[in-house]
């Protein structure tokens, strides 16, 4: 299944990683990464400053699945309030995951302080904004909840709204800890200076046909039949970790996104922030270069790649609408404009760790809005469990919570 269509903006900006390594001979290693995007390279980063072996596979060229896509911004809010998780989850549990993606932006922020190359991090803030009447009622229980524990946030009212960002809204939240980056190149980033300091080992255009258990490992068999042993298989392949998973924990959706063509800078609201909605689905927006624009939403409950691709023009119809409408000043025209397929879980949490009596295969499953901060979480996890270190994220982030 095509993960994407159209033209994502990252693959015109960036020159293609033209790797080719395909897998042509067994091969043995400590941990399997299965997956290239974003999440594989974040952790292979972990491991490999662990000193642990571990190689990559993937079936592609290096990073262009679904991370090509990603209009990757970074935010500790996840697509689930707070003050509704808490209900569904704990309060508890609830804290941990909002305070978890807090703290995995300065850790993807230092990742690349570590490597010496910045792939388009940018720490800007986010404003969460009511839509509507209905909207005031979530962003004014979404604040209390978050000012009670002390969550970075500041509520702004109308009037402040519009004289800060130059759009309608009953009001909004603020913070100042969120941040954007370029998935795509952030992911090569990675791949590139660990194998340049001969850490990684990456197999392209390799598809992993079986994963079976081999005394106290894995072996997995290639469809071209060679062999990689390992102690442990790590699953970083998105929505189409499914073939690995006992049953499916994930639904499939289908989102839109489009760039406009460069603006004047004075068209960009204060700080370039992150724009998003209270509605459902919502619409978000952010900056590239502080000059062109991204809008992206517009979801769709299915993950037909034909009925998706064949709404694109469509999509991109109404999200130039929804835009023109909030900002109706500023002159947007849209540059280029893809399609693509992400998975999200009824609580809005990812799925990371082992499998209730699957030892040794490690599902790193960054599902909804949050996917990097939840795949920097993912990275940690897992090398914390194979360096026999206990983490309490586990409770809110592992299989086991559907398990109780």
């Amino acid at each position: 299944m095509d993960l994407y269509s159209g033209l994502p903006y990252w693959i015109a900006k960036n020159s293609l990683y033209d790797y080719f390594n395909p897998l042509e001979k067994n091969y043995t290693t400590d941990v399997a990464i299965i997956g290239s995007g974003i999440t594989g390279s974040l952790v292979a980063n972990q491991l490999c400053k662990a000193g642990i072996k571990c190689c990559i596979i993937d079936k592609r060229t290096p990073s262009t699945g679904s991370s090509t896509a990603s209009t990757a911004l970074l935010q500790y809010e996840i697509d689930e309030p707070l003050y509704k998780m808490a209900k569904s989850v704990g309060e508890e549990n609830a804290l941990l995951a909002y305070r978890s993606c807090l703290q995995a932006i300065t850790d993807v922020e230092n990742v690349f302080k570590e490597i010496g190359s910045n792939p388009g991090f940018e720490r800007v803030p986010s404003v969460f904004y009511a839509s509507n009447k209905q909207g005031r009622e979530i962003i004014e229980k979404e604040y209390a909840i978050r000012k009670k524990h002390g969550l970075p946030v500041k509520l702004l009212k109308e009037s402040d709204v519009k004289k800060q960002y130059g759009f309608d809204a009953p009001c909004a939240l603020m913070n100042e800890e969120s941040a954007q980056i370029d998935a795509y190149l952030a992911s090569i980033t990675i791949l590139d200076y660990y194998m340049k300091e001969n850490k990684l080992e990456l197999f392209t255009h390799t598809e992993v046909a079986k994963c079976d258990k081999k005394g106290g490992g894995y072996e997995l068999s290639t469809n071209k039949g060679h062999k990689v042993k390992c102690k442990y298989v790590i699953i970083a392949a998105g929505f189409e970790a499914g073939m690995f998973l006992p049953k499916q924990v994930m639904q499939l959706t289908s989102t839109y996104a489009l760039i406009s063509e460069p603006v004047d800078p004075k068209y960009i609201w204060k700080d370039k922030s992150l724009l998003w909605e209270t509605k459902e689905p919502y619409i978000y927006i952010r900056t590239v270069n502080g000059n062109r624009i991204i809008v992206g939403g517009e979801d769709e409950n299915f993950h037909d790649p034909v009925k998706r691709d064949e709404l694109l023009r469509k999509k991109t119809a109404k999200l130039e609408k929804k835009f023109r409408k909030l900002f109706p000043d500023i002159p947007f025209k849209t540059d280029m404009a893809w399609c693509g397929t992400f998975s999200s879980t009824k609580d809005g949490l990812p799925y990371i760790g082992e499998w209730p009596g699957k030892k040794g295969i490690f599902f790193a499953l960054g599902y909804g809005g949050n996917g990097i901060t939840f795949s920097m979480s993912a990275a940690q996890m897992i090398c914390n469990s194979i360096e026999g270190k206990e983490d309490e994220r586990y409770k809110v982030f592992g299989f086991e919570r559907d398990m109780k």
